[in-house]
Formats: structure tokens, sequence, C-alpha cells
């Protein structure tokens, strides 16, 4: 049925195709988009080239062996909401991708392509500033160079498509005051490593030709092959999600039900990998949280989807796998650039569920891991313990009977002579750690008790032991530990509260210092529960 030519309105060209510039995308999630169509063509080879000429002009070149296209085909790529391609499945959704992507970086992007290697080349070009002079939504058909033929001909051979970006004045985002100069080169040689690395994540099952769920996909950066990067670290973590928790029915808008994926990593901590390992972990904030995958290519990476709120620390092991196909797009509310989804309230909901069980083990596994490297970790406790030893004339009770079988010292206090406490009575192992001592052997969870050490020279003197695992030592000893008088004025301040106790104590006030002791340690815990435990650059500094 025709409709009324009087009410057709069509958009201004200039404003229009200029505006479509700003979709948000960045150059690698633009060059991404250009993959997409290759795969979707059923390219087996991909190679993107970045070249920068001496006087400052940049080109980008995207090339695939996939199946090409003929003059009408070519017509119909680049219309703006292209036709619907056949197979639903296809990396390709909106029919926007190749325009708006190319223009986001360029003002003219060319494709070239052809069916076979006895096709004419056929070639189309978008230049927005010819749009822009005519007002008019005109493409421009030009004669394909000599120099694109050689192009075509180095990278693909027979058939498949070439794109072209050229007049690339968003590439770099910065005009350099020497075009073509060093700086320019440096920041071009950024931008090529910034892309593989993208690229090697995002295809990574793509590019993994061990990798059966999807078929495989050579990609090329400036000649260089590009290496996939799993996020998942298979070799090491491990998937925690039983088996009949890794499907998700979920109800289509249509009234009808499929199925998404879901699988939770925690990886190994970081401390427990040599260097090969941890640089394909990656460990760190920003890679913790949901990868998202839309027909096996990522779409969205780190971050916890509003299931959660941002990144932590003690997050950092736990990565969720999450894929689903073309079928759920409506449903996520899949955007133009392919790059993020929202999920619906109800699966929020489930997915809170079940994942709060992961998430806590991840946080236990990191915990545990933290304490034990920061219990290895030593602090120097030797300054304090020469304070005490050259101080002596502080308040504190006189040895006067040591018994090491019974654990028991006599002594002379505020309460009188002949007073037996029970006591952790030891040998001093050096005189650093004569009078205070850092260990891992508590088992009350205490932050710190009394001891009597005995030395060559004395029959035994006051001391105190710290709890090396105790919050208060992880959280605030190791953060002070770059500053001597911090740690000595902590020291000190324990050591103190032990000569006190043993200075007024008898038996029956021993079991009331002792819980005194445990609900000071007890407090100080909850108090720090919200602080981190420090590690990396905090503790380096």
């Amino acid at each position: 049925m025709a409709g009324n030519p009087d009410l057709v309105n069509l958009p201004d060209a200039d404003r229009l195709i200029t505006g479509l510039r700003d979709t948000g995308y960045e150059f690698t999630t633009a060059a991404a988009d250009i993959v997409d169509n290759s795969i979707a063509a059923n390219a087996t080879t991909v190679s993107i080239d970045l070249e920068l000429m001496s006087d400052g002009r940049k080109f980008v070149y995207f090339a695939d062996d996939g199946d090409g296209m003929n003059d009408v085909q070519l017509f119909k790529a680049m219309r703006y909401g292209a036709e619907q391609r056949e197979n639903l499945a296809s990396l390709g959704k909106f029919g926007l991708g190749l325009k708006t992507a190319s223009s986001s970086i360029c003002k003219k992007f060319t494709v070239i392509s052809r069916q076979s290697a006895l096709d004419e080349l056929a070639k189309l070009a978008w230049d927005l500033d010819h749009v822009s002079k005519i007002n008019e939504w005109e493409m421009l058909k030009e004669t394909v160079t000599d120099e694109e033929a050689e192009k075509f001909d180095e990278l693909i051979g027979g058939k498949g498509t070439l794109v072209i970006w050229s007049k690339c004045d968003r590439l770099l985002g910065k005009i350099f005051q020497d075009p073509g100069g060093t700086q320019e080169k440096a920041a071009m040689t950024r931008l090529n490593n910034k892309l593989k690395k993208h690229v090697g994540l995002v295809y990574h099952r793509f590019l993994d030709f061990d990798d059966s769920r999807i078929h495989n996909v050579a990609i090329y950066v400036n000649g260089e092959k590009v290496v996939p990067w799993n996020p998942f670290f298979p070799q090491r973590s491990e998937q925690v999600l039983v088996a009949e928790q890794q499907e998700i029915e979920i109800e289509l808008p249509d009234g009808g039900d499929t199925k998404a994926k879901v699988k939770a990593w925690i990886l190994p901590h970081q401390k427990d990998c040599n260097a090969e390992e941890k640089e394909l972990a990656q460990h760190s904030n920003k890679a913790q949280g949901f990868y998202i995958f839309r027909e096996g290519r990522l779409i969205d990476s780190g971050g916890w989807a509003g299931i959660w709120g941002a990144p932590e620390p003690h997050m950092s092991l736990l990565r969720i796998e999450f894929d689903f196909d073309h079928s759920l797009d409506e449903a996520f509310h899949v955007d133009v650039k392919k790059s993020s989804i929202r999920f619906d309230p109800g699966l929020e909901e489930y997915l809170l569920e079940l994942l709060n069980p992961v998430r806590r083990e991840a946080e236990r596994r990191y915990r545990r891991k933290s304490k034990q490297v920061l219990g290895e970790r030593g602090i120097d406790h030797a300054s304090s313990n020469i304070s005490v030893q050259s101080t002596p004339n502080v308040a504190k009770p006189t040895v006067t009977e040591v018994d090491e079988s019974t654990k028991t010292v006599v002594v002379t206090n505020k309460n009188g002579p002949s007073i037996r406490l029970k006591t952790p009575v030891e040998k001093a192992s050096s005189p650093e750690s004569l009078h205070i001592e850092a260990v891992d052997s508590f088992t009350d969870g205490g932050l710190w008790e009394p001891v009597f050490r005995s030395s060559a020279d004395q029959l035994a003197s006051v001391g105190v032991k710290i709890n090396k695992l105790h919050d208060f030592y992880q959280k605030i000893y190791q953060r002070a530990s770059s500053s001597g008088y911090s740690v000595q004025g902590m020291d000190l301040l324990l050591w103190a509260f032990c000569a006190a106790e043993q200075n007024h104590s008898n038996p029956e006030l021993e079991e009331i210092f002792e819980d005194l002791r445990l609900e000071v340690a007890s407090n100080l815990r909850k108090l720090l529960k919200d602080v981190e435990i420090p590690e990396g650059r905090e503790l380096d500094s």
C-alpha cells in the first residue's frame, strides 16, 4: 500500500550524517564493528593495517577473504539502515555498523569488493564533505585506483572485501605540531597495540583454534597475528557452578522462551602465579565481573552489570562468563555498537541469588591468601626492642623465679612479692625479639598477649607477642610499615600495656586482663571490617 508522498519527511542529509558520527564509538569498538561484518561474511582471515603518511595523513585498511559483494549487494550494504541479514545470528545487527563506526573515525570511507577473482572490483564511498556540500544522501562511485587494486591483491587476492578509512580526523583525537613526526608515530604505535589487545579479547573464541564453540578466524594487525586472550584463565581457574546452574531459562518478549548460559570462574591469587601465569590471568580490579557474549563475540566486559556495585579489590578473583544468542537482543536492549546490554530486573534478582555464594567464596579465597601473604611479609620491630632495652626505669614487675615446665613466673609487682603468674615463658631467639615479636601462632584471635622472655644476662623480662594475622596488624601495621616511628609507636604502646598488666596482675586478675585483651581485639576487628587489606603500590610505598 502506497503512502502519502506529502507526508514523507526525509532527514537533513548534512545534519544527520554528521550527527551520526557521535554515537559513542572509540577506535577499538569502531574497528570491531568492521571485523563483525567480515566474520558475518564467512571470512577466515581478516587483516587490519594502520598507516601514517609522512605528511600526517592517516589510513586504516580492513581486508577479509569473505564472500564479497557485487555492485547491487554493495549498494545495499552502503545504505544507512541496510536490509536485515538472512542469518539472524550474524554479528551484524542494525545495518548501521559499517557506516556509523567508520564515520565516527573518518570523514570518508570506501568499500571495494568482489565475489571471485574473475569479477571486476565493485567500489562505493561515502564522503561526509561531499554530502555536506550538496546536502544530499549521495555516495561517490569512483574508479578503483592502481594503489587500491594493489592493496586489494596484497591483503586479499581473490574474493573478499576491502574497507578503507581516509580523512581520519578522529583516529588519534589530537593534532600534532609535526604531522607524521616522531610523536605521531609513537601515538600510532600505541593505537596499534591497543587494537591488538582489544581484538584479542573480543574475538578470543574465534581466534583460539582449539575452541570448537565457534568457527575460527585469523586476524592480523599490521601483519602481526593477534593472540587470543581468554579472561577466564581456564588453565588454572576453577569453574564453580554445577551443570544445572549453568543454564538460565529466559522468557522472550513474544511469549516464547530461550536459554542463556552462565559460568563463574575463580582465578588463582596472583601470589600463587608465576610470571607467565600472571600475564595470562592479568589480575586487576577492572578485569573482575561480567564478560557478556553475543553469538560468541564479547560485547561487554568488566564491572558487575548492576548486580553489585563498583569493583572492589577482594572481588578481583571472580569473573562471570555470560552467553546469549540473537533471540535475546530485544530482551537485553543490545545497543547499536553491540557494546553493552541491560538485564531485566527479574534476571538481575536471579543472578544475585545464584552468584552470591560464588562471590562469598571468591572473597574468602582472596582474603585468606592476602592475609597469608601479609603474614609472610616482615615488619622491622628491632628499633622497638632497642627502645625498651635502653629504658630500664619504666614501671614493670621484677622476676624472681621462672618455671618453664609449668609456664609460670614468680614476680614482685604492685600487689606484693611472690606473685605467681601463668604466662608464656620463652627463651629469646635474638636480642631483636626479646621484648617485642610478631608471630602467627595465636589461636584465640587476640591482637597481643604478654610473655616473659629470658636472656643471657637476666632471668626474664616482660615482652609482648603481636598477632600477625589480626586485621589490625595486616591493615594498620602493614600500611605503617614504611614509617619506622609509626610501627615503633604501636609496638611500644602494646608493650606498655603488657608491662602494666603484669605489674598489676595476680592469679585472680589474670582472666580479667585476658578477657579485656580479647574484647579489644574483637572490637578492633569489627571497626576495621570495611578497611581493605593493603597490597601492591600501597605496600610498596
